[in-house]
């Protein structure tokens, strides 16, 4: 997590992007750290369905399965706001109440059912995807390092305890949230709140939408080369500052490389219309405050951090890009404090064949899309290179890794938002009206133009190579390829 020192009275009047962030969300009166926290200004997958809380359960319990019963099976969430999402999972673990809602997983009786409670859900929309969906979004996107995989049990024939033997898994369970923001006071005793990511975890590191806050530089192409941009924190007005560092300069020729035309012709089509011609807005224009003005979420003048939007492309032709090597260090440390388990990232992101070519920065204040000032107003965010993190992620991990859609994840664990069929209907009415509702719960999880776009990035660590990951029917191979 990141931290803040310094006061913002002592700040030069230009600062780079990383820094302004560093301390517009995690100083002493930063956004996260300060006020009323996220959930009063966007919403995630966590606050819109209590269908996420419950697929995380089923994941939990076969994970738990896969690695023998632990006698400590830790539930590791980092960034977790004002711990809303643990709130649920311990709720749906021991059974306690907590608004609950029952939430079948498919494919399983009525009996399995989950209760699962979500508090602190906001009356805003969310925050948004920002990049357009590609033609042919694919359901699932396997890469070099992609693995099949299944359910994560137990393999045949395997000398794990006898089921009468295992200790209930409320007993074993511990949650751990992982905030710089003061713990809430009517945050249950036993979630235990920390400052830093706790070490040897054997069990589940969760980051929901975190990544996408971790602070990171900012550059644009000149006559010499790549060079930082510089932000007045208070005004907005950037300015160009020094070359990039050689470490920086390597990332991007591998992760964001230079567009072969810098113009128009290296925007994806959608773009090119607007780049090309300064007359022709989208309702992007620059802010006399030197801030790029945001765009509200098609068809609602809420911002929806939920759906891809478009990115915020600039009208003056310039080529931007977010330098995301403190995100993979971010993850990649991360991943190091998992002995043996799974670390899931879900996040919004974009891959290195369909990066935004004005960036994609933005902020968010009480459910609208905002400019994104530095200055501890509002979130500032930037879309993830979920390539890059993986990849990094691996390297520690020394597993192979998937990547996939959040409507791709939910589905493996059984929250595909499909309707019931009509048949049931006639069979059974009651029935049929409360699996309407169950598949209506999923529904804006699932959406591939909304939440159901976000990216889902598992990490195996330390699992053996014939467990299969939640959902799958083959196992998964997690030798590093």
């Amino acid at each position: 997590m990141s931290s803040f020192t310094g006061d913002r009275r002592e700040l030069p009047v230009h600062l780079p992007w990383r820094e302004a962030m560093e301390r517009a969300l995690y100083g002493p009166s930063g956004f996260f750290v300060s006020g009323a926290g996220p959930a009063a200004h966007f919403r995630t997958s966590v606050h819109a369905s209590p269908v996420f809380a419950s697929a995380l359960l089923r994941l939990i319990d076969q994970l738990d399965s896969a690695l023998g019963f632990p006698a400590r099976f830790d539930v590791v969430d980092v960034g977790a706001g004002r711990g809303e999402l643990l709130r649920a999972l311990s709720a749906g673990v021991s059974g306690g109440p907590s608004r609950q809602v029952a939430v079948r997983v498919s494919g399983e009786p009525r009996s399995a059912q989950v209760a699962v409670g979500v508090s602190g859900e906001p009356d805003c929309s969310g925050r948004s995807g920002l990049i357009p969906p590609r033609s042919g979004f694919p359901e699932t996107l396997t890469t070099a390092a992609a693995v099949d995989s299944a359910s994560l049990t137990p393999a045949s024939g395997s000398a794990g305890p006898s089921p009468d033997a295992v200790v209930p898994l409320a007993k074993r369970i511990r949650f751990t949230a992982v905030e710089l923001a003061p713990r809430p006071d009517d945050l249950p005793e036993h979630i235990t709140w920390v400052h830093e990511i706790p070490a040897n975890l054997t069990g589940l590191l969760l980051a929901t939408e975190w990544l996408d806050n971790v602070p990171l530089d900012i550059a644009t192409y000149t006559d010499d080369g790549w060079r930082y941009l510089l932000v007045d924190p208070t005004s907005g007005v950037e300015t160009t500052g020094d070359q990039v560092s050689p470490e920086d300069a390597e990332w991007l020729d591998t992760w964001w490389p230079l567009p072969v035309d810098g113009g128009p012709d290296a925007l994806p089509p959608e773009q090119r219309v607007i780049a090309a011609d300064p007359t022709v807005t989208d309702g992007r224009r620059s802010t006399g405050s030197g801030f790029r003005a945001a765009r509200p979420a098609e068809g609602s003048s809420l911002t929806a951090r939920s759906r891809p939007g478009c990115p915020e492309t600039s009208t003056d032709l310039t080529l931007r890009v977010e330098i995301g090597r403190t995100r993979d260090e971010a993850w990649a440390a991360a991943v190091s404090h998992v002995d043996r388990g799974l670390a899931l990232a879900v996040d919004y992101g974009h891959l290195r064949g369909n990066r935004p070519f004005g960036g994609s920065l933005t902020g968010y204040r009480s459910g609208r899309q905002v400019p994104p000032a530095p200055d501890g107003s509002c979130d500032v965010t930037a879309h993830v290179a979920m390539d890059s993190v993986a990849s990094a992620g691996e390297r520690v991990a020394r597993c192979a890794y998937l990547l996939e859609s959040q409507r791709a994840g939910l589905g493996a664990l059984g929250a595909d938002g499909g309707r019931p069929p009509l048949a049931l209907a006639v069979r059974d009415p009651a029935g049929y009206v409360r699996a309407l509702a169950e598949a209506s719960a999923a529904a804006e999880l699932t959406d591939p133009t909304g939440l159901g776009g976000h990216w889902w990035l598992w990490q195996p660590v330390g699992l053996p190579d014939d467990r299969p990951l939640p959902g799958r029917s083959a196992p998964a191979d997690f030798r590093q390829r």
